[in-house]
């Protein structure tokens, strides 16, 4: 059995912030948890020919780690430029709300992925991430992420030239504003006939 009640070592239990760059990633410690104090990280796993596989998608208040899957490999990397604190597993209270964190997250994904076409994954996917993630403004919700077309495509399981072709078209279509940055603007009021 793992020993997961370990000690950190002292320099990391003393909950510093740390922060890493964007396309970084977060080391695995099988004995804490990274609570996530601002930016985004994703975690995913690779398949055995090579086809990465979303886990997840987490920010601000956020708690991820290696020891919360059985995953291997298990990776979390930073969408943007991210500042996190560790927590020891023997002092986080919290556990099964993390837990139950994940999971829920886990079955969103999950449903958002088995819809049959990509255009209707992907605008489940910007309103599943503006309603989690994104801020009010002018002309709808903010995803302020990041996220590439690359990543779009992988939470998927598309390619990231159709990410591409969907997005401009929901571009035409009024759905989204793309702006600089990889960033998107979803009209939610916009959307109402791919929730039916």
């Amino acid at each position: 059995m793992v020993a997961l009640y370990t000690s950190l070592s002292s320099s990391r239990s003393n909950n510093t912030k740390e922060l890493f760059a964007r396309r970084s990633f977060l080391p695995e410690h099988q004995n804490g948890l990274w609570k996530i104090e601002t930016g985004f990280v994703r975690t995913f796993t690779y398949l055995e020919d090579g086809t990465t596989v979303a886990l997840g998608l987490w920010g601000p208040g956020d708690v991820v780690g290696k020891a919360l899957s059985k995953l291997d490999p298990y990776q979390m990397e930073c969408l943007t430029k991210v500042e996190v604190t560790i927590l020891p597993l023997e002092e986080w209270t919290q556990l099964t709300e993390t837990l139950l964190n994940h999971i829920q997250q886990a079955q969103e994904l999950m449903v958002i992925r088995s819809h049959k076409k990509v255009d209707t994954m992907l605008i489940k996917l910007l309103a599943w991430l503006s309603k989690k993630f994104g801020s009010e403004v002018e002309k709808g919700r903010l995803i302020d992420m990041r996220l590439t077309h690359e990543d779009l495509a992988e939470m998927l399981g598309s390619t990231r030239v159709t990410i591409t072709r969907v997005l401009g078209q929901f571009e035409q279509e009024g759905l989204i504003d793309r702006l600089s940055l990889h960033r998107i603007v979803l009209r939610e009021e916009e959307i109402w006939y791919y929730e039916i």
